[in-house]
């Protein structure tokens, strides 16, 4: 009796429903038991800010081909190359910026921050050889674009340049250069000249000189350089040119064989540049988007040895960048440095006098 008693228990719903359950804990428990468990770079973390970011070398997969294009717009699309190396700061504003400005001309585009990740002197010139290989196959035209360098006046066109180079940062525009033969800045290329004058010059390592270079391979060529016509807001309202001399100096230096080779080079651009893709990472700056390219360089240093130096000799060299009141103290500390050292030889002086009288006597 007690046991037809406990079988009729069992039959209850009640209990049955409460079986069930346990049952189905314990099989979801062995199930969780047998999961991997995810590291935290599994996890739907939110994106970093880029000035977190420093555009470390991470290979990132990046999906450019995705990236929006309205093709209503027309037929041509722009490659914006940026070369680039430690300018995040300007970066967080040029990004943004510039793809609302050409938006508002209805100007397909595509960004390219070309990165220099090796550590050899800056060389503007490779970088954007690099960001028109990369870019070729997708965009029609590229602007050389410097990063800190924000077009303020709305009628600074971004078309096509279908007759040849178009210089948007005109001598009689840009905030600070202003003679005659001038390109850098911002020039606009479309690819079949870019490939016709072969590229730029690889030969220039260190600030400046390359896009005077450039400017003599487009008269070679017998092209015509067009600028902006109309434009009344002159060099103070144009451009916002945001370089800050004392806060970021420029590799200024030039050796005496550098200077030898500032001519027309009619050896080095675009099909003899040497490099390797690092990593790319597509990045969304305030919903901005711009692909990063993270390049290592190759220098020749038997062609183009002043592309790595020593650095005592930047030091020294780069002192000229200074305010006269940091050259001041400067000069000042070397003077100290130089009187320690006079200090000390008297002092080395002095012991070895002794040091020999003591020998003489004996």
């Amino acid at each position: 009796m007690p046991i037809y008693h406990e079988m009729r228990l069992l039959r209850t719903p009640w209990v049955r429903c409460l079986t069930l359950c346990v049952l189905v804990t314990v099989v979801i428990t062995c199930l969780l038991a047998f999961q991997p468990i995810k590291s935290q770079r599994d996890c739907a973390c939110p994106e970093k800010n880029v000035m977190d970011l420093k555009l470390e070398k991470m290979a990132i997969a990046s999906r450019v081909e995705d990236l929006p294009d309205n093709l209503s717009w027309g037929p041509h699309r722009l490659a914006v190359i940026v070369p680039f190396r430690d300018r995040f700061e300007q970066l967080q504003k040029f990004v943004p910026y510039l793809h609302r400005f050409l938006n508002e001309q209805k100007v397909r585009h595509i960004i390219y921050i070309v990165n220099q990740v090796d550590n050899y002197r800056f060389n503007r010139a490779s970088l954007i050889n690099v960001g028109f290989l990369q870019s070729k196959q997708l965009c029609d035209y590229i602007a050389m674009h410097d990063v800190d360098l924000l077009p303020l006046n709305a009628n600074l066109s971004y078309a096509y340049p279908e007759r040849g180079p178009f210089h948007i940062a005109a001598p009689d525009l840009h905030p600070k250069y202003h003679y005659k033969t001038f390109v850098g800045g911002i020039l606009l290329v479309a690819n079949k000249h870019f490939q016709k004058l072969n590229g730029m010059s690889n030969k220039f390592w260190g600030w400046g000189r390359e896009d005077d270079e450039f400017y003599r391979r487009i008269i070679d060529a017998k092209m015509n350089v067009s600028r902006p016509v109309g434009i009344t807001t002159g060099t103070n309202g144009t451009f916002l040119h945001m370089h800050k001399k004392d806060v970021r100096s420029r590799d200024m230096i030039r050796t005496v064989e550098q200077r030898q080779n500032e001519k027309r080079d009619r050896r080095t651009g675009l099909d003899t540049v040497q490099f390797n893709i690092e990593s790319k990472m597509l990045l969304h700056i305030e919903e901005a988007p711009c692909l990063v390219i993270n390049v290592q360089l190759h220098c020749d240093i038997s062609f183009t040895p002043w592309c790595d130096m020593p650095d005592r000799i930047k030091g020294l060299m780069s002192i000229r960048n200074l305010s006269p009141e940091k050259q001041r103290t400067w000069l000042q500390q070397q003077l100290d440095n130089l009187d320690s050292i006079i200090r000390m030889k008297e002092k080395m002086d002095d012991t070895l006098e002794i040091k020999a009288k003591k020998i003489m006597d004996t």
